[in-house]
């Protein structure tokens, strides 16, 4: 009992689903669940995707593991804690490209920013907000 009341009291609002939005068009792209996992890590997946053929979408410029796999389902954001009311310290994934970046996520205005950078300090980087999927 005592466990649970302390990961109830450990979630944070970044939680739960959100609308991925295109930094360059603006259009709405993905939803993405985030997720606290039993090693008290937060972790993102691709749960759907929009757009035409985005159903079978897959993973073409990703190495590794991760190659040829289907977007739906990809885990793209990885091993992010929760610091001072913002996760941080992990890597996202940017099935676009294939790549990893350091990243950092916090809310503003009832938005979730994603911060992807090619620097720890996230000087050399860009923000992509998401929308709240059920709120």
């Amino acid at each position: 009992m005592v466990l649970f009341a302390t990961q109830m009291l450990a979630q944070t609002p970044i939680v739960g689903e959100w609308i991925t939005v295109d930094d360059a068009t603006g259009e709405q792209t993905s939803v993405v669940r985030i997720y606290q996992a039993d090693n008290g890590k937060y972790y993102g997946q691709i749960i759907e995707l929009f757009g035409e053929g985005a159903a079978a979408a897959v993973c073409v410029a990703c190495e590794g593991a991760e190659h040829n796999q289907p977007i739906v389902g990809l885990t793209i954001i990885r091993d992010m804690q929760l610091k001072d009311g913002e996760l941080r310290g992990g890597k996202v994934l940017d099935p676009d490209n294939g790549k990893f970046y350091y990243g950092k996520i916090y809310l503003k205005d009832g938005k979730l920013v994603l911060r992807g950078s090619l620097d720890k300090a996230g000087l050399l980087g860009r923000s992509q907000t998401w929308l709240p999927k059920n709120k």
